[in-house]
């Protein structure tokens, strides 16, 4: 009786599991709503039996031949790999940002550029002329003695020399400190200087510079013109900037400078100029500078532009910083300042300049096309100019604040930075070394202000070409002198190099604008991969996706056999004491108080278990039997 306890909990319990497996048997028969594939095998079989992609069937077709399929599966990834790499060209097109060119003609009314004119003759203000003479008489007694040349200077300019003794003595000073001289060239270093092999063509000419540490270099130039305006400009700047506020000293005189005006035969007015003073170009003038009366031109040609009658004849200039007469032009967008150094030309005396324009504007595409700024917000280079952005304002400014940080002050050509002061060698006895020092790393780009200004992405150029003719005429010169002398009291002393005429105007009412768009735009990358798709697989996007699905379920069905082998490990060694010690304890929990025999016998019929599922079936019976036992 007790030994049938025994073996009824175990005969309940096979039961049980045998009636689950049958379950799960018949539920697996019905059709679920997601299934997986029971191994990777019956996953490609069905793949490639039911796939759109072409040459995937093959490889079911041909699985009774090894050796077709092995050559159709080598062919189908070998077209796999193929398309692959054709997808990575086109990726790496794509991400190289290409663009394509624009080029579209426009007919419109056009606005007039600004045009500034200056003078070429560097102004002497009355408050530092004294300072100028004196340089004068030094540059004097150096050409003298460099050149045995005496230039002849006013007699005005001696007399004054007296009366400033002290700023004299200053400015002699600081000349000598910053001489003009010769230099021998480097082949001929270790020759004596009363050599007969050197003459004059083996000297450079320059001056020298020095710094607080009396580490000094000799700024030297191949042309002796070049030298002695280079030694001049620089003591003309220290004197500028030791008058406070110079650059708003207004000593300009138009109606001396520019006789008549028109645009689009109408005269001009002060209104239509603004003025500024350059310390090599004189007294200039910009046109049309006003934003809030721009001119337009409604026609091309030389009657619908502006035309200027200008006098280039020079009075009262400064021979040793301007070495030529005539008048410098620059057109230039508004809102840009003039950089007559870079875009300026020349116009000669005695002649008549027409300069027909034609306007082209450039749009860039910035962000990952290209590296140009929309506004110069993301520059890392402080505006110091009160204009838009433009990639020379950039320069100039980077130059300007790198001066200031290496050698604490501005350049007196640029705008000065907040809380900064003009280099003046007076208060900043070596900024000349530190500045041409400076000026040497700038142009090698050792300063990195090309590689930080960047080009803006929208700019207006004006396409320029000039035409010369004599005027006035050599028939019609008396009339024209007498007219100008009669309503401009001009004092006319060489008809030749007196005046000048200027006309600008645009050639066409065309313009030109040049844009920018993307060459490579995510509908043509995919219709590029679709073509290469077609062209390997000749299959379209819904065979994509049946190759996406493959791989998700090949993804699925990992994850399946590896959960169930995990599960088949762990019921192959279930939690518990080992064997020996179940065995025992099982033995002590059923028959605590049966002898040895009695142990033995429980022991048979507890390996015999297995074969209750073949007696089920006989159910009443099988307790009888062990009921008789």
């Amino acid at each position: 009786g007790s030994v049938k306890a025994g073996k009824m909990p175990e005969e309940e319990k096979m039961r049980q599991f045998k009636q689950e497996e049958e379950q799960q048997q018949k539920e697996g028969k019905q059709e679920g709503l997601i299934e997986f594939y029971s191994s990777y095998q019956e996953l490609f079989q069905f793949f490639c039996s039911n796939t759109t992609i072409h040459g995937a069937i093959r490889l079911v077709c041909s699985k009774k031949n090894k050796m077709k399929t092995a050559f159709w599966s080598v062919l189908f990834f070998l077209t796999f790999g193929l398309m692959y790499w054709q997808f990575g060209i086109l990726y790496r097109e794509y991400f190289s940002y290409p663009v394509n060119l624009n080029l579209n003609l426009n007919s419109d009314r056009l606005t007039f550029p600004a045009v500034t004119l200056c003078t070429l003759n560097p102004y002497r203000y009355s408050a530092i002329r004294k300072q100028l003479d004196k340089l004068d008489q030094i540059t004097h007694q150096t050409l003298l003695d460099l050149y045995d040349y005496n230039m002849s200077l006013p007699r005005s300019d001696w007399s004054t020399l007296s009366t400033q003794k002290r700023s004299s003595r200053s400015l002699l000073h600081h000349v000598q400190r910053h001489p003009l001289q010769r230099q021998k060239r480097d082949n001929l270093v270790n020759l004596p200087e009363n050599s007969p092999s050197v003459d004059k063509n083996d000297w450079k000419i320059g001056f020298v510079l020095c710094s607080e540490n009396n580490d000094c270099f000799h700024q030297a130039y191949s042309s002796g013109v070049d030298a002695v305006r280079e030694w001049y400009s620089f003591h003309y700047i220290n004197i500028l900037a030791q008058v406070p506020d110079a650059k708003a000293l207004d000593e300009s005189d138009f109606e001396n400078f520019i006789y008549a005006c028109r645009f689009n035969e109408a005269t001009c007015d002060k209104a239509n100029y603004t003025h500024f003073h350059h310390p090599l170009y004189g007294n200039c003038y910009t046109f049309n500078d006003n934003s809030s009366s721009l001119w337009t031109s409604s026609l091309p040609g030389i009657n619908n532009g502006l035309s200027l009658v200008v006098r280039t004849e020079q009075n009262d200039f400064i021979p040793l910083l301007s070495t030529v007469t005539g008048a410098r032009v620059m057109v230039h967008d508004q809102n840009e300042p003039a950089f007559m150094d870079d875009g300026g030309f020349n116009v000669r005396p005695g002649i008549e300049t027409s300069i027909s324009m034609r306007k082209e504007m450039t749009v860039r595409l910035g962000g990952s096309y290209s590296d140009c700024t929309e506004d110069g917000s993301d520059v890392p280079v402080q505006n110091l100019y009160s204009s838009r952005y433009t990639e020379q304002v950039c320069i100039r400014s980077c130059f300007q604040l790198n001066m200031v940080e290496r050698c604490g002050c501005a350049y007196y050509f640029y705008p000065l930075p907040n809380g900064a002061e003009y280099c003046d060698y007076t208060k900043h006895t070596a900024w000349g070394y530190c500045y041409y020092k400076l000026l040497a790393e700038f142009k090698a780009d050792v300063l990195g202000c090309f590689h930080k200004c960047r080009k803006p992405c929208k700019m207006t150029e004006y396409q320029l070409s000039a035409g010369y003719s004599r005027w006035p005429s050599a028939v019609s010169e008396d009339w024209v002198f007498y007219v100008l002398s009669q309503q401009n009291k001009y004092n006319i002393t060489s008809k030749r190099n007196g005046v000048a005429k200027v006309n600008i105007f645009f050639e066409e009412w065309n313009y030109k604008t040049n844009g920018e768009s993307p060459a490579f735009t995510v509908v043509t990358l995919l219709s590029q991969l679709g073509n290469q798709w077609s062209l390997w697989f000749g299959s379209s996007v819904l065979s994509v996706m049946e190759l996406a699905e493959l791989v998700l379920d090949f993804i699925a069905i990992t994850f399946i056999l590896a959960f169930r082998w995990f599960r088949s490990r762990q019921k192959l060694s279930p939690p518990g004491p080992p064997p020996n010690s179940q065995d025992n304890t099982a033995f002590q929990d059923e028959a605590p108080t049966l002898s040895a025999p009695h142990r033995f016998t429980v022991e048979a019929v507890v390996t015999t278990l297995p074969s209750y599922n073949s007696l089920e079936p006989r159910g009443p019976s099988r307790d009888g039997e062990v009921g008789h036992e």
